[in-house]
């Protein structure tokens, strides 16, 4: 499969520089680290959650567990994990779990963790669970310039 075409025209869009690392088939994100070779603390993965409001994106590092009160506390919002089949409906380009962190370009408030942010590298799900996106985290700063940023997740043990 190829990118995500929601994904493809966002990055079009912002002039990023990326590459494409495949990998075999996984469905999880700590198992897309080990089969691509990636340190786990450079994986972004995204969680998508609501409230009667709406939608709201979270990206965290594969090896982090969401704090959920802390992305309460920043968005204001009484926030919880969106079912499979809302996320379904709103990715309807991206398999299920492949969800790439540009949930703006979805229509939706995307926050990201300040820990990736601060990393060399990121990569992340391209829509598929056999592709990764990867790119400088200069590049991955300049994609995400959109989203809001803070502390809430934890390094897993």
């Amino acid at each position: 499969m190829a990118l995500a075409s929601t994904l493809a025209s966002c990055l079009s869009s912002k002039n990023t520089q990326y590459d494409i690392i495949r990998h075999p088939y996984t469905l999880s994100s700590m198992a897309t680290a080990e089969a691509a070779h990636v340190p786990g603390d450079r994986l972004a993965k995204t969680l998508l959650l609501e409230d009667d409001r709406g939608y709201v994106a979270a990206v965290i590092p594969s090896s982090h567990h969401l704090h959920m009160a802390a992305i309460c506390e920043q968005t204001g919002r009484n926030l919880v994990l969106a079912h499979e089949d809302e996320i379904r409906e709103i990715f309807k380009d991206c398999d299920l779990g492949a969800i790439p962190p540009v949930a703006m370009a979805y229509g939706m408030q995307t926050y990201v963790d300040d820990s990736l942010m601060a990393q060399p590298d990121v990569y992340f799900e391209g829509g598929d669970h056999q592709e990764l996106v990867h790119m400088s985290g200069e590049q991955f700063s300049k994609l995400m310039s959109d989203a809001g940023h803070g502390q809430f997740s934890r390094r897993m043990m």
